[in-house]
Order: C-alpha cells, then structure tokens, then sequence
C-alpha cells in the first residue's frame, strides 16, 4: 500500500511537473504574435482587464494563460529595451570610431607641425653658430643664403592670365582650394587649440585659434550626423547660422568642367557695436570634390593682388578680406560626416578707435562667433533631423530657430542704423552720451511685419536709442545673467506697458512720464534651448501690480520673447540679452521690435590707465574705512577683463508724439545706464581680491565695524570665536568673513517692518543667488519656509534673552526660487559698541541646492 502511494506521489510530481513546464514555457503561432505585436504597438504596457479583454476578442489567444500573456509584454518591453541600448552604444561607437580617427589626422598634422619646428631650429642653430664663427666678410654668404631661402619659400608668381574670364577665375579658384587645405589639415597655419575644448562623441569636436598669422583665424573639426551635400547646403546658407551676417548676394555663378561651382559673392556683416563701421566683402566662392569622395567649399576675397572682378565699396561699409577658408565635408563610414571648417579674415582693425582693435584683432572671439557657430548649428539641425530634440509648446524647432533669428536680426539693425534701411539720426540734446535714430518707413527691414504696425492710426515709424560704454572688471555673463534675472533693478513698467500697447492696432497714450516704478514681477518660462545651452529662447510674463488707482491701467500682464546667450562664465564668449514685446498669443510671424544688451570683452591690456579710467567701475570697491586703493590693486585692476557694452531700445511713435517719444527715450536710456553701473560696481569679482572688500550698504555702519560686530557678538553669546583672525591688518576680520565657507549674512529687526536682508558674506550672496545691490529686496518671510519661520517665531523670544539659539535642519529658498537645504543654522543677536540691538545675524551650515 505504501509503495502504491509512493508511485502515485511520484506519478502526480511528474504530472504536476509537465504541467508546470507547459505552462512556463509557450510556443506562439506566427498569427498569435502579429495580434501581440498590434496590441503592443497601441500600449506597450497593458493592464490586467485590458489583457482579460485580448483574449476574450481573439479567438487565437484563447488557448493561453492571462499570465502567459503578461510575460509575452514584459520579455518585449525587455527586447524592445534592449535593441534601443544596442542601437544606442552602435551610434557611439561610430562617433568613437570617427573622433578616433580625427584624432589621429590631428597627431599626425602636429607631428608634422614638430618636425618643421626642429628643422627650423637647426637651421638657426647653424646660422647662429656660423655667424658667430666666422671672421671674414660674410656679404657673399648673406647672398647665398638669401638665394637659398628663395628657393625654399618661393613667392608666388601669377601666371599671366585673364583674371575675368572663367579660366582666371578656376586659376584662382585651385589656388584657393590648395591654401585652404593646407590650413584644415596641414602646418600652413601655427594653430593652438583653444582651452575646453576637449574631444568627445559628444562634444562640438576641436576648435583652434591661430598664432602670428595675419588677420585672424580660427579651426574646427568635428562629427556631424549629416550627410555632405546637406551640410554643404547648410554651410552655404550663411546668414540663417552667422548672426553677424547681415546679407550674402551671389552676383553670378559659373559651372565648372569637374563638375563644381563657382560664384561671386557680396556680403555684409553688421558692426558689434555702435563705435565701429560695419565690414563687407566681395568673395570668390569654390565648391568641388576631392578624389576621396570629400566635399570642399572654399572662399577668398577679390583683391588687385588676386586678381579677378572687383566689387564696388559701399558708402558706411569697411572693406575687409576673407583669406582662403571654407569647409572640408567627409563622409563617414556608417553615415554621417567629418567637418573641418576654417575661417581667416583680415577686418582692417586699424579702422577703428584702438580701445576697440582688441576684438577686430582676436581669433579667439572669431572662433565663437562663427566658427563655432557653424558647427553648433549644424549640430543643432542633426538632432532635429534624428529626432533627438522635441518640440516646445507646440513649435517647431525650425520656427523657434526662426524667432531666435529674427530677435538678433532686429538688435543688429537697431545697433547699425543703416542708412539703405531708412534710418536717420536725431539732432542732440547737448549731451553726445545717447544717440536717437528714427526711421519713418521701416517696412525695408521689417518686411511683412510693419503692415500690422502701419495699421496703426497715425503710426508715425520707429525710434531707437543706443549708446556703447566701456566697463573694466565685470565678467560679461554674469552681468547679463543679473539683467535677465532682476529686471526690476533697471526696467521702468510704464515704458515697458507704452512698447506692449505700442503694438496694438489702435492709439496709444503718451508714454509714462515718470521712471522708477516697477510694480510687477517676472516670470520665465523656457521655449527651446541650443544644444550645448549657450543659448536659450524664452518668454518673460511681467505680472502688474497696481497700487493706486492711476496705475490700474498698468496693471495687466505683459509678454516679452527673450532672447539669453554667452549666460555661462567659462566660456569668455560675448554675452547678449535681447528681447521684444509680444502678445500673449503671438503667432510665428509676429512684429518684433527687439531691444537689449550686448557686452563683449576685449583682450586684457597692461598699457595704463587709457581713456578706460573713467568707467573703471573697480572704482566702486574701497579698502577700509578710508577707502584708498592701494597700488598693487591698481595695478591688478588694469590687468582685469574690459568689454564694451552696447545698449539699444527700440520704440513705435505716433507722428505728433515722436518728440516725446523721443526725449523719453533718451531719459529711460540714461537711466538704464546709471543703474547697469550701479549693478557692475557691486558685481565686479575685483571685490572678492585678497587686496579688496565690499562696499559698505547704504545706512550702514562701516562694513569692517560691522564685521566685528558680528564676530564679537559670535563670541560673546556662544562663547567661542567665529574663526581665527590670521592677520592684524584692520580689516582682516573683514576679509576672513567675507571669505567663510559658511552663508553668513545679517537681517535687520524692526517693529512693524519686515526683516530684510542688509549684509552676507559671498557663501551667502551664493545661497541666495543675488547680489549686494539687489540684497536689500530680498525678505527673510520669503527664504524660510513655513516649518522654519514657525521655528524662528517660536524661538525668537529665546535669542532677545538668551543671545542665540540653534535651527534644526530644514529647507529654505533662494531669490530665484531654488529649494536650498541646510545642515543646522545659527541665530545670534549683533549688538554694537553701545550694547544697543543692531541685527540678527544667520549662519547656514553645510547649505547646498536641492
């Protein structure tokens, strides 16, 4: 019996067993699997009733379990999972496997670089040695040699040859394409390649700046997942990737017999700013292939050395030389291609005033502005194409791109004041600081955009005010960064609410009067941004707040499509914020009058105080309470970044206010440029030098006494030192406060007032992403957050007695409303020499953002 019930046992294991594995293990027909993958394309993660359901209206998966049919999504989603990542690490690699060989041409070219450079210093060496050898008449030599370098470096003779004919011009055309494909890819140029600029499948590629060359020069190679012939005719296009460009005409086009192109080209590029002239250039532009399959496009200016057809100059334009330069386009094996773009041009720097040569004479700011430009764009238009960028509130990429454009497109033509376009320059004030153009037929610039703008009753045309300063010691991102993120310490809300109503289709009052108020705030929010985030398009909702019942009218919402590059501090790259009215609904082809700000720097020079002194805003920044600068700080200060900023606004008038408009203007203007100076003296980085401290704030004591207030107060109440002072100096205290890694900063307590922030150390400007000028706006109820402000009221009657007390850990947020979290925090009671309660003083402890 027992023995029967074992073989059962067994027998029923078996059986259960089988059972187990059939149901494990399930072999789907080939139409079971089509109604799968149908059912996985719709919802790759259906749920339980939704699988009950399958089943129930397809008959072929009757015969399979519910949780066979769970396990047949998940083992897809794991291969569809799978075949993505594969795909994923085949794109890398291919991006690994081209840089790589990139990489390797770049050996090469700087092992040849090496080998000239030894050769050459031999030569010396023996030239060196024999002249200081020899004792007899060395003329005869001198010819010799002269002889010989002749024929190493022989200077090119033209053929004779009829430079106007295609013959001529395919003569030119060949030379241009061997001296450009001597600097793309050999030692014809000294190139140095540009700092941060390192190598990667995800990175811009290699960009270079020249060494003692003429004029200026800049290289890139990179990957591009573009076939050649497409960002041939991406490259082409030059004024939809270079800002600068303000037109490119081809004159004529010439097939040639190897199946290339070449054309005569005319282009002009605006003027950065309103102290220089703008450049034009008449090219000759070559486009052929090599025998490798490569794509070249190369250009040169027509010059008499050159040869060729000369272009007529252009009144207000500088005549500046395009050296040979183009692009090299190899394909890539697996898709995609190897990029390698040069730019060289000569923008006759002696042309303009010798504060500004600095940006005419720089390689590095050409290699920004449109080398990498080039090759960011390109980048950016490959992503689009692959799918890899998504559209942002429902606009296409190319139609962001196109509102981009069209916001730089505006500033540049506001700055230049071209007289083609229309405009004309106002008679003055009496003071030249400000200049007032009006252009009383703008459609030549506007196109299609000043019909809605003409609709206008008495529409009268556009105005702009401009004015360029010099600034010293004041990064240029972080100058923008402060203009975009505190409007309110420059903008007027009355004139921006005259330029929104400006644009309506209807009359508009005189604009407001009186500058100063700014009842609203900001809110930014993002549209699209560049691959690389050096710049991003965003809109910037002004929410109105009205306090009297005159400003009711104000108080309605406004819109502005913003416009932020050169925001990052390590990049050295212009910086530029521009921006225009809009409707809240404002469609793709929406009339923009941009304004706005553009600050460049300019190359550090040790020449002396210059004309610069006079803005040197370092002047704001003193040393203890006597304020004298010593001379090491002079010193240091002229060695510091100088750039020029350019301010433009543009407004719509009516014909019988453009007066008023136009002595608006030229007031709003100045007072931008007062409180841009005011916002630089506090942001300059020469007061964190070890030779500077902050300037004290307005109505308060002396930032050293209130340095040692709060130290002495630290140790009085708590009864340990704040730190060690290291130096005897008096305002060293200062110095080490300024400097402690801690948030440290003071709030003022004052019956029936809210406690505003009146000093913080650096940590603590940091914490709270502000600046000295703008600390006063910010309010202690707005940092802490509901759990923190309960803390602080309940042990605030404990700090009056006690002299401090101690905050748990929690949460508190910045000015530009980043969650910030704080180990512990410190509160302690300043008293000044009297005894008497000045402020509270905070100490964030290991802070950092959330």
């Amino acid at each position: 019996m027992a023995l029967q019930m074992h073989r059962e046992s067994n027998s029923s294991g078996s059986s259960g067993k089988q059972q187990m594995d059939a149901s494990k293990y399930v072999r789907y027909t080939p139409e079971q699997v089509d109604a799968l993958e149908r059912v996985y394309a719709e919802c790759p993660k259906p749920s339980s009733l939704r699988r009950q359901q399958l089943i129930r209206e397809c008959p072929i998966l009757s015969n399979i379990e519910p949780k066979q049919i769970k396990v047949w999504f998940q083992n897809r989603r794991c291969r569809e999972k799978q075949r993505k990542e594969a795909s994923r690490l085949h794109m890398v690699n291919r991006k690994l496997s081209a840089m790589n060989k990139l990489l390797m041409e770049e050996n090469d070219r700087l092992q040849k670089q090496v080998s000239q450079l030894v050769y050459d210093n031999g030569f010396m060496r023996q030239k060196l040695h024999t002249a200081s050898t020899t004792t007899t008449d060395t003329s005869c030599e001198s010819v010799v040699v002269s002889g010989q370098q002749q024929q190493h470096n022989p200077t090119p003779q033209h053929p004779q040859r009829d430079a106007n004919s295609p013959a001529g011009l395919l003569a030119i055309a060949e030379e241009t394409l061997a001296e450009f494909l001597g600097k793309a890819t050999g030692t014809a140029v000294d190139w140095v390649q540009m700092i941060g600029m390192k190598p990667g499948p995800d990175s811009i590629g290699i960009v270079a700046v020249a060494r003692n060359c003429s004029g200026v020069a800049a290289r890139a190679c990179g990957l591009v997942s573009l076939e050649p012939t497409k960002l041939a005719e991406i490259l082409k296009d030059r004024p939809s990737w270079f800002r600068d460009c303000r037109c490119l005409d081809v004159v004529s086009v010439i097939p040639i017999g190897n199946g290339g192109t070449i054309e005569l080209i005319y282009m002009q590029m605006y003027a950065p700013t309103t102290l220089a002239s703008a450049r034009e250039f008449w090219m000759l532009r070559y486009t052929t292939s090599l025998e490798d399959g490569s794509l070249v496009i190369c250009e040169r200016s027509l010059t008499s050395s050159t040869g060729g057809p000369s272009g007529p100059p252009v009144s207000c334009f500088v005549r500046a030389e395009m050296l040979p330069s183009g692009c090299l386009i190899r394909p890539c094996e697996g898709g995609g291609s190897i990029i390698h773009i040069v730019d060289h041009i000569d923008l006759d720097a002696w042309s303009v005033p010798e504060v500004l040569r600095p940006l005419y004479e720089s390689s590095k700011i050409l290699a920004q502005q449109m080398t990498m430009a080039a090759l960011r764009y390109v980048r950016q238009i490959a992503q689009e194409t692959s799918g890899e960028i998504q559209c942002s509130g429902g606009r296409q990429p190319a139609v962001l791109r196109a509102l981009s454009q069209k916001l730089c497109r505006g500033f540049n033509d506001a700055v230049n004041g071209f007289i083609d376009d229309g405009w004309s320059i106002m008679g003055s004030d009496g003071v030249d600081d400000i200049t007032i153009a009006i252009n009383s037929s703008p459609s030549k610039f506007l196109g299609s955009q000043s019909n809605s703008l003409s609709m206008l009753p008495t529409f009268g045309g556009i105005l702009c005010a401009r004015a360029s300063m010099l600034l010293q010691d004041v990064p240029p991102a972080l100058l923008i960064r402060f203009l975009r993120e505190h409007r309110s310490e420059w903008a007027d809300y009355g004139v921006d609410a005259y330029c929104a109503a400006s644009l309506k289709a209807s009359p508009y009052a005189v604009p407001c009067a009186k500058l100063g108020g700014f009842p609203s705030s900001q809110v930014i929010l993002p549209l699209a941004q560049t691959v690389e985030h050096e710049e991003f398009l965003e809109v910037v909702r002004l929410e109105g707040h009205a306090f009297s019942p005159e400003d009711l009218a104000l108080s309605r919402d406004m819109y502005l499509l913003q416009l932020c590059s050169g925001v990052d501090e390590t990049s050295g790259s212009c910086s530029q914020l521009v921006f225009a009215p809009i409707d809240e609904s404002f469609g793709d082809d929406a009339p923009l009058l941009p304004s706005g700000f553009r600050l460049i720097p300019l190359d550090s020079k040790t020449d002396g105080q210059g004309a610069t002194r006079t803005l040197d805003l370092a002047s704001a920044l003193e040393v203890g309470p006597g304020g004298a600068r010593p001379a090491e700080e002079i010193d240091a200060s002229n060695q510091n970044l100088r750039s020029v900023l350019t301010i433009a606004f543009q407004f719509a008038y009516e014909n019988h206010y453009r007066d008023s408009v136009a002595a608006m203007a030229r007031h709003y203007l100045r007072s931008i440029v007062g409180s841009v100076q005011r916002v630089a003296m506090a942001i300059a980085p020469s007061r964190l030098s070890s030779h500077m401290v902050p300037k004290s704030l307005p109505g308060s004591p002396e930032a050293v006494t209130l340095a040692r207030w709060i130290c002495r107060s630290y140790r009085v109440h708590l009864g340990r030192d704040l730190f060690q002072v290291d130096a005897q100096a008096s305002d060293a205290v200062l110095k080490q406060l300024w400097h402690h890694t801690d948030a440290i900063m003071c709030c003022s307590v004052k019956m029936n007032a809210s406690a505003v922030f009146t000093f913080a150390n650096q940590a603590g400007l940091d914490m709270l992403e502000t600046t000295l000028v703008a600390l006063q706006d910010v309010i202690l109820e707005k940092i802490l957050d509901e759990a923190g402000r309960k803390t602080l009221l309940s042990e605030f009657s404990k700090i009056m007695h006690q002299g401090y007390a101690y905050l748990p850990s929690g949460v508190c947020v910045s000015s530009m409303g980043r969650l910030i979290s704080y180990e512990q925090a410190i509160v302690w009671k300043v008293v000044n020499d009297d005894d008497s309660n000045h402020c509270l003083a905070f100490m964030f402890i290991n802070w950092s953002f959330v």
